[in-house]
Order: C-alpha cells, then structure tokens, then sequence
C-alpha cells in the first residue's frame, strides 16, 4: 500500500483580543478601572503643579468637561492655582474668560502672573444684564460658541443640580477647561462635573486641595501644592518705591457683554 502524504496543519493563530483585554477607555472615554486614574481620551492640560498632574485623570486639567471648585471664601489662591494653564490657553491664540469675578481684575497682578490682558474677557452680567435675566444662560453659551478657550465662573450659590447638568452638557462643545468655583457647602449635593476639588488654605502662599470625586480610586490625602508669591520680587520692590504719584494697580474694566451664540 502507498505512503498517504503527511497533512500540514496551518500555523495557530493568535487569539482574537478580548473585550476585558482592552483599554476601558478605547471602548467609551467615561470608563475607567476602579483601581486606576481615568485616562481621558482627549487631551489634558498641565496644571503647572507635578504633584497635582499626578493626581488628575490624564495628568491634568480636563477639556470638554467641568471642573468645580470649592472655597470657603474667595481670593486663597485659585487664580495662582490656574494662572499656568491660563497662559498655555493665551498662548496657543486662544481667549480666556473671567465670568462674575467677585471682585475687580487688577491687570498688573494678572500680568505677574503671565496672563495676557490683551486676551482676556471679563463678563459681569450684575452690571451688563437686566435684573432678573438668566445670567447662567450667558455662560452657557460662551461655552457652546467655540470662541473662548477657557473659562473660570464664579457660580451663584445654593445652585440647583439641574442647571449645573446643562453647564455640563454645554462644556462638552468646550475645547479647553471649564473651572466652575462655588462655595464649600455645595459639597454636601451631588454634582454633574466629574472633577471636583476642594480648596483650603494652608499658610502663606500655600493651598492644600482635596479630590472629593475623579475617574478614579479616592485620595483620602490633601495635596498641599506651593503657589507662587502674591507679589514677585520685581513688584514688590516697585511696591515699595512707589511714591504714589503714578496710579500703579489700576483694575481691568469689565468687557461689554457680547452674545457669543
């Protein structure tokens, strides 16, 4: 009988990937594993503060989302804690806008601090709206037009969850970060922004955060971060030659109001 002709098997074939194999976020950006920080599937940008990027979902702040904030009162460090990605979003061409600061935008601070008043677009809607008007209606369209690359609102307090779910939904047309500053007691509700920090003082020029929610695991620790001096050495020492002869700290009128629809 003739010799059947040995069979030649095909090579094996690598197994097909697994959907538990995949990254969670290459399947839907709100995914995460619980034991992991969130990787965003858009870019992030740099806090300016290493110990800080190391604690946030994608090594920075978040784009197309909100980020809230939470002070006891204001005017312990937030403008220091964003100055640096304020400048990065000036510097790339792109406006930033300051809505309902509580207080007067003194333009020489803001220039120590490497912010270009030239790009800078300050809303006061007490001042530019009719009373009664909806002023949260205003930021919700600033941040549906494209044309502001960052936003940083003083938000009215006791604010239902309703209207912060709207200014979530808006952020999502937002190509660049929307910090939301509100008062510490609205931590007790539940809020449709995925970043939420809470800012306390800590000294001079110190700032201890606490990451009360993140796509990620808990941080039961504070992160104490080191801001920059009030005043750098250059302005202090024009501080304290200044005779008063020259208007030195003149504040930064507030912009018209535009419809940005």
């Amino acid at each position: 009988m003739d010799a059947q002709p040995a069979l030649t098997l095909p090579p094996p074939t690598a197994p097909a990937p697994r959907a538990s194999r995949l990254a969670p976020e290459s399947l839907h950006p709100s995914l995460w594993h619980a034991h992991q920080l969130g990787r965003s599937a858009d870019h992030t940008l740099p806090s300016g503060f290493a110990q800080l990027d190391a604690q946030l979902p994608g090594g920075g702040w978040p784009r197309k989302v909100l980020t809230e904030l939470l002070l006891p009162h204001p005017g312990i460090g937030e403008i220091r804690l964003l100055a640096h990605a304020l400048a990065a979003t000036q510097r790339a061409g792109r406006l930033v806008m300051l809505f309902d600061p509580p207080a007067a935008v003194s333009a020489p601070a803001l220039l120590e601090l490497g912010l270009d008043v030239n790009q800078l677009l300050v809303i006061q809607t007490h001042l530019q709206l009719r009373p009664g008007a909806d002023r949260l209606w205003a930021l919700e369209q600033a941040l549906k037009s494209g044309h502001v690359g960052a936003v940083v609102a003083w938000l009215p307090p006791r604010l239902r969850a309703e209207r912060l779910r709207r200014l979530q939904l808006a952020a999502h047309a937002h190509d660049g970060p929307a910090f939301m500053l509100r008062e510490v007691a609205a931590q007790q509700n539940a809020s449709a922004a995925p970043l939420r920090l809470a800012l306390h003082p800590a000294g001079a020029d110190q700032l201890a955060l606490r990451v009360l929610k993140r796509r990620g695991p808990p941080l039961l620790a504070p992160v104490h971060l080191a801001l920059p001096p009030v005043l750098s050495a250059a302005a202090l020492r024009r501080a304290q030659a200044w005779d008063g002869t020259e208007e030195e700290a003149r504040p930064l009128h507030a912009a018209t109001f535009i419809n940005l629809a």
